[in-house]
């Protein structure tokens, strides 16, 4: 059996644990590629204590309204069209603003004065160079927005905010105060400031400012470099696992596999385990790749080294430790408390954001 098993009251404390660190700010949690591949209805009970939340595209803005969320919803890449902006009215979605034609849209449409789509987040390209305004369009589209009456949340992202010692942070941040002091002197002091993500909240927390935007932390991975999940008390939101479905020995000098990446230097006792890329687990990992065998009758935790190439629906294990009477059927964790997902995407070389939002339709879903 393939399961992911979401585990909301994890959701709940790691959002807890942002809150400790951002005391005073505002918080607008992530939930944008269907909650970091957890799934927006099981995470949004549990975001019940956020301020709002961000998703990146209209359909997941009308999902959270139809799941019920009655807060603030925040479209991070704004409208795509005139009449996405129109819908966003109709909705009481809150805007990014990041370019002349949503702006153009925003003057052109103006929603209710007690409508949310009047907060505007208006994005400043502060090094990220992605989306944005420089520093004197900024100001000019943020004049015209007040103007027209609507309430401005100044928003950058950061492009390196992992590494607390990357020099393009301080710059960064300056760029982004300055303006932020510009707007407030010189067009209204209510303008408010958001500049944090998950790695910022940690790394910076004297420039948290109004709002903070916290992602992957939500789902207990550690967005910072120097610090991993349980250092910042963070608790895994997902599990990932399956069981194993076969037992053989592989004889000495024998390979596994596609392209027999890995050879047995002993006879070797292994376990076929019913997962693969095919749901989500990456096909290319390191040979420091395991996971962990749960003894199907006493419940003892074994680590198993996965050996040779992950297959589209399974994976072969070292099962050399586990009791011989207890492997058949036995569950295999492949991410959740041990291996931890961050330590997985570090084998496959890439991130945890990756792992959990690819993974595949073709697993169990369910709640602990």
């Amino acid at each position: 059996m393939r399961t992911i098993t979401i585990k909301p009251k994890a959701i709940t404390h790691n959002l807890n644990q942002v809150k400790k660190l951002a005391p005073q700010s505002k918080v607008l949690a992530m939930v944008k590629s269907n909650a970091y591949g957890h799934g927006i209805a099981a995470v949004l009970p549990a975001l019940s204590q956020a301020d709002g939340i961000g998703v990146a595209t209209l359909t997941e803005a009308l999902e959270a309204r139809q799941l019920g969320w009655d807060k603030t919803i925040g479209l991070i890449e704004g409208a795509f069209t005139a009449d996405e902006w129109q819908q966003a009215i109709e909705h009481d979605i809150s805007c990014v603003i990041h370019h002349n034609q949503q702006l153009q849209w925003a003057l052109d449409n103006m929603p209710a004065a007690d409508s949310a789509t009047r907060v505007v987040w208006i994005k400043y390209n502060t090094g990220m160079n992605r989306l944005g305004f420089n520093a004197e369009g900024v100001i000019a589209a943020a004049i015209h927005l007040h103007k027209a009456g609507y309430q401005l949340i100044l928003t950058t992202h950061f492009a390196n905010a992992d590494d607390r010692t990357h020099p393009l942070n301080a710059l960064q941040i300056q760029r982004f105060s300055e303006v932020l002091s510009t707007l407030q002197a010189t067009i209204s002091a209510d303008i408010k400031g958001s500049l944090c993500n998950s790695a910022g909240i940690v790394n910076f927390p004297e420039h948290h400012y109004d709002w903070v935007r916290p992602g992957i932390i939500l789902y207990g991975s550690a967005p910072v470099i120097d610090k991993n999940a349980q250092e910042l008390a963070l608790q895994p939101a997902m599990e990932f696992s399956a069981q194993i479905i076969a037992l053989q020995t592989v004889d000495l000098g024998d390979a596994i596999g596609c392209g027999s990446r890995w050879t047995a230097q002993q006879d070797t006792k292994t376990a076929l385990v019913s997962i693969g890329y095919g749901d989500g687990y990456p096909r290319v990992v390191s040979d420091d790749a395991y996971v962990s065998v749960i003894d199907s009758i006493n419940h003892q935790s074994y680590r198993c080294a996965v050996l040779g190439r992950v297959a589209m629906d399974m994976i072969v294990i070292d099962v050399s430790s586990v009791p011989e009477d207890t492997a058949l059927n036995s569950k295999v964790i492949l991410w959740g408390d041990a291996p931890h997902v961050d330590e997985v995407a570090a084998h496959a070389g890439t991130i945890s954001y990756e792992l959990l939002c690819r993974l595949s339709s073709r697993p169990n879903r369910v709640q602990a």
